[in-house]
């Protein structure tokens, strides 16, 4: 343990992260050193992060004005809005080299907005500088993520005035130098023309002095990847930001209560935060609330998941019915195993949900019943099967048949996905009151861990003679969904995507049949 924090404070100062890490080391015990060291290898390796990776252009294009086997230049007659298309494609360096094609080609770099990205210009960053000097705008996108030269702070300020001077619209800026709580420069919040904006391990800039008027009216998508924002710099963003659409954070490691007032969001995704409680407030438009792999550095630190005004909320996951990490609250109602249900705790908009389950750990399960209350008209149900660090005894069936009528069980479900299915006698008494009680069942999706034991397959093979109350088909893979499922923006906020959270291969699938027994 000792030697992890040596390895983590050598890497510069921290400030706040620092402070958080060691309360962390002092609350935990031992056996938690595989999260603190997960935990620093997120902070300190962008690669792990939902952050873009590359701007739309192509590394591997290449551009001849004549082709080999003819003499005739043919793409040089392309009409100019085709000409600067085919130039948008391609990296910055050849794109301005085109330049020197011909005479037709002159102007055509300089009149075609910028897509420019910094690893296609090193080792020599005074290139960025040429580059954006050069160009007279605007900037489509700018990706500045690998740019590790000393002078690298001082010249960003210049940059952001370029930028803003320019009209860029797309901008992703990672910091690759420690410490990793160096405030971006003020005249970050000057570039007003952005349509989506990316950070990722920054201090945020100070709002409390910008003038009134400020405002992001372009801005639809903001990501913050590691980046130290304080409550207040939040709500001003998110108020100032009349059309932002998506917003993701992740591995925000200083305490946060955020509350999402928003006319416009539609999709916010937080990953890895250390949250304290996220309250939906006002968000008419919010369709999907993914909040997935939260830390809890210190014992008994709950993230409450409060949902207010969310008539739109189509897709929320993963609540976690340990209550050391979530407490649910649904129209000023914390729900637990007895709650009364009333329509004012009831989401009834949402049809895709996902949870994560600890079978093994009796007060966990038994939330489930009136979790599930809480969204009647569910039409997709995944279910992580949490780790069993801690059993207190098991649920069977009876249990499940007591509990009463759950009737997006009964007449809504058309499908379930289990994640790192255990086979454990709690989770097959589940399994077997899903089976027998789901009339519009269609699909079931068991998904194994990527190191499963005989026995799970042969509790997974049992699943065959269990009674079905519709024709569901049961298929299953033998290793789960690689990991960072949930944690791609992209994916999370495609709207074309029914359900982000199945990008299981369904060619790997294997079709488990029924054995119906007389």
């Amino acid at each position: 343990m000792e030697a992890a924090m040596a390895e983590f404070e050598c890497l510069g100062s921290l400030g706040p992260i620092t402070a958080v890490t060691n309360e962390f080391l002092r609350e935990q015990t031992p056996h938690n050193e595989n999260e603190y060291e997960e935990q620093v290898r997120r902070l300190s390796n962008p690669a792990s992060y939902a952050i873009p990776v590359r701007p739309p252009v192509s590394a591997a294009a290449s551009l001849f004005a004549l082709p080999p086997d003819d003499d005739v230049d043919r793409v040089s007659r392309l009409p100019d809005a085709l000409l600067r298309d085919v130039v948008s494609r391609l990296p910055v360096k050849d794109a301005a080299r085109t330049a020197a094609l011909s005479h037709r080609w002159r102007g055509v770099w300089r009149s075609t907005p910028l897509v420019l990205h910094d690893v296609d210009l090193l080792p020599d960053t005074s290139t960025v500088s040429r580059v954006l000097d050069a160009h007279p705008g605007p900037f489509r996108c700018v990706y500045l993520t690998s740019t590790l030269a000393e002078g690298f702070r001082g010249l960003l300020a210049r940059w952001l005035q370029l930028l803003a001077a320019k009209g860029i619209q797309e901008l992703v800026l990672v910091n690759r130098r420690w410490p990793l709580d160096y405030a971006l420069p003020a005249s970050l919040l000057g570039l007003t023309t952005l349509t989506r904006l990316y950070l990722g391990m920054w201090r945020f800039p100070d709002t409390a002095g910008l003038p009134r008027a400020t405002c992001f009216r372009n801005l639809r998508d903001l990501g913050l990847y590691n980046v130290l924002v304080e409550r207040r710099d939040l709500d001003f963003i998110l108020d100032r930001s009349p059309v932002l659409e998506t917003l993701c954070l992740q591995g925000n490691v200083l305490k946060l209560r955020i509350r999402l007032v928003s006319q416009s969001l539609r999709c916010v995704q937080i990953i890895g935060c250390f949250i304290e409680e996220i309250f939906v407030l006002d968000a008419p438009n919010l369709e999907r609330f993914i909040y997935s792999d939260a830390w809890h550095p210190v014992g008994n630190c709950t993230t409450t998941v409060k949902i207010g005004h969310a008539p739109k909320l189509h897709l929320l996951g993963y609540l976690a019915l340990d209550p050391r990490k979530h407490v649910l609250d649904v129209g000023n109602t914390i729900i637990k195993a007895g709650t009364g249900m009333s329509p004012s705790t009831m989401l009834p908009g949402v049809k895709i949900l996902a949870l994560e389950v600890r079978f093994a750990v009796r007060n966990d399960a038994k939330m489930i019943p009136n979790v599930l209350r809480c969204f009647p008209n569910v039409e997709t149900l995944h279910i992580m099967s949490g780790k069993d660090d801690q059993s207190t005894g098991k649920l069977n069936l009876k249990f499940w048949h007591k509990s009463g009528t759950i009737e997006c069980i009964r007449s809504r479900i058309k499908r379930l996905v289990v994640r790192d299915f255990k086979g454990g006698r709690s989770e097959m008494a589940f399994l077997k009151f899903f089976f027998q009680s789901a009339l519009v069942l269609e699909e079931v999706v068991i998904l194994l861990p990527d190191d499963p034991t005989d026995r799970m397959y042969r509790k997974l093979v049992s699943l065959r003679h269990i009674e079905r109350a519709s024709e569901a088909s049961v298929l299953w893979a033998s290793q789960s969904v690689p990991e960072g499922f949930v944690r791609s923006i992209e994916r999370a906020s495609n709207f074309s995507l029914g359900d982000p959270f199945a990008n299981y291969c369904r060619i790997g699938l294997y079709h488990l049949g029924y054995h119906h027994e007389e």
